[in-house]
């Protein structure tokens, strides 16, 4: 399992090729890469904050229990910090599991943790000015599931 909390940029490729290497024995491999996305045209840049230490713990933890719910082999979590423009990779799953199911539903389970309670604060800057972003319903909802 790695967890990686970084400022600079990674290479999807990369990442996805030594996790992919690595996941001897297991039937299926899914990834999932977020981007910073820009709505109606108007963000400039999102500038994310977190708290080193907590973060890579709190992101560790439910991993961890991601792992053990879905008898996963691996997971990889890599989420950016910093100020990023619209396009770049804000962040990146990756499962591997025996099989493709585990697979699918620990990398939405994480993907769902990681949008609505790792501890990171989201501002985004607009030509309009600049705000904290809100925690969505529909992110909270996605919860329940599980």
């Amino acid at each position: 399992m790695r967890i990686a909390v970084q400022e600079q940029p990674f290479d999807l490729g990369a990442e996805s090729d030594v996790f992919a290497a690595a996941a001897t024995g297991m039937g299926a491999v899914v990834t999932f890469t977020g981007v910073v996305r820009d709505v109606d045209g108007g963000l400039e840049a999102m500038e994310i904050e977190h708290y080193p230490g907590m973060t890579e713990s709190a992101i560790r933890k439910i991993a961890e229990d991601a792992r053990d719910r879905w008898s996963l082999g691996d997971v990889l979590v890599i989420h950016r910090y910093g100020r990023l423009a619209p396009g770049e990779r804000i962040m990146m799953v990756a499962t591997a599991a025996p099989h493709r199911k585990d697979a699918f539903e620990a990398a939405e389970f994480l993907m769902d943790y990681l949008k609505s309670r790792a501890p990171f604060w989201k501002k985004e800057i607009t030509r309009a000015g600049e705000g904290w972003v809100a925690a969505r319903c529909e992110d909270e909802d996605a919860l329940k599931r599980w």
